[in-house]
């Protein structure tokens, strides 16, 4: 089953910056015959650098899209080809930097968090963080959280070089170096606080990248019929920001003297009618991030508030997590994901 994705272009200029950059896996969906851009475009501000990121959709007619466009982080690169590059086989050609980063721009904030909304609501942040919870974790163990990946295999650096080679490309099968070794250390951590979950490890968006979203949504259904208890569903990610002269960045922040990725809450708003309940993810959105910050300060870039779905339309207990980017190292990313599984945890069992 397909699901219609919302479509936004938001588009904020900073005056004074130049810096611009690309997200790799951006992908344009376009209808060349009838001349229609099926697209939901954003952009995020980190340290003063603009990127863009769009999110697949299908055509209007049911058909897939065609193939996207190479992806600009990575132009020797197609996302729809399987050929996958081992994450431990030797490089070559030129080198480029990688930089860290711990801060971005944000539009509203809070106490100790920030939120970057690019919708016509105004949230009123101390009244969602008041309000209760809009579904409850039962204290049985049964599965009651589910961890899925749309974008399966988004990987990470191997290693804190400083650089990366420009034949690196950020995607594997390989689930030790993707956001499945993220989605493991999440769930580890639900379980060891006694909160039942079960983690997807569907590769959604391999051989083929277009229909992620449609496949992962089945995926969902599919669990939700075998666990019936599921109030709770993380879609799992990771980013990428690339600059025009090849810079990437890792947004980091450390805890107990350890380096960590830092993640991106994002939460959909939708005053059509299609999305009921954008309100109680947002109100779990605000109340994640804020444990986050409470408890392991910097760990969050601003939370995205924006016109989209993403699946999150499926339940009001629906969140997409971006954790580090592809310039993050894995053991980076792993960290954050222990870390956010303590703070989920948290919020879920808070009464």
């Amino acid at each position: 089953m397909f699901k219609r994705i919302s479509v936004l272009v938001s588009l904020t200029v900073i005056i004074g910056l130049s810096l611009s950059a690309a997200v790799y896996r951006a992908v344009d969906c376009f209808d060349l015959f009838g001349g229609t851009a099926v697209a939901a475009e954003r952009m995020v501000f980190t340290n003063g650098a603009v990127f863009y990121r769009t999110e697949e959709a299908d055509t209007e007619d049911g058909e897939p899209p065609v193939t996207p466009e190479k992806p600009l982080a990575v132009a020797q690169a197609d996302p729809t080809e399987s050929a996958e590059k081992p994450s431990k086989a030797s490089h070559t050609g030129n080198t480029y930097p990688v930089a860290e980063i711990s801060t971005a721009s944000s539009n509203m904030s809070y106490d100790n968090i920030a939120v970057q909304n690019n919708t016509p609501y105004d949230p009123d942040i101390g009244a969602l963080l008041a309000a209760e919870l809009p579904f409850s974790i039962e204290d049985n163990r049964t599965v009651q959280v589910l961890i899925y990946h749309t974008h399966t295999c988004e990987s990470y650096l191997d290693e804190d070089a400083g650089y990366y080679y420009d034949d690196f490309y950020p995607r594997s099968t390989d689930e030790s170096q993707s956001v499945i070794a993220v989605g493991d250390r999440i769930a580890e951590s639900l379980k060891e606080n006694g909160i039942g979950v079960v983690h997807d490890k569907t590769l959604h968006d391999y051989p083929s990248y277009d229909g992620s979203y449609g496949r992962s949504w089945d995926t969902i259904e599919k669990y939700k019929k075998k666990y019936p208890g599921i109030v709770v569903t993380l879609d799992i990610h990771r980013d990428s920001m690339t600059a025009d002269n090849g810079t990437k960045y890792k947004p980091t922040f450390e805890y107990n003297g350890k380096k960590a990725a830092q993640i991106m809450i994002m939460s959909g708003y939708d005053d059509s009618g299609d999305f009921p309940f954008w309100e109680d993810n947002l109100i779990f959105a605000m109340k994640l991030q804020k444990e986050c910050e409470d408890n392991y300060p910097d760990m969050t870039r601003p939370l995205d508030f924006g016109e989209f779905s993403y699946n999150m339309d499926f339940n009001n207990g629906s969140l997409l997590i971006e954790v580090g980017t592809d310039a993050n190292t894995v053991d980076e990313a792993a960290y954050s994901g222990e870390l956010l599984g303590n703070a989920l945890s948290s919020v879920l069992q808070k009464r």
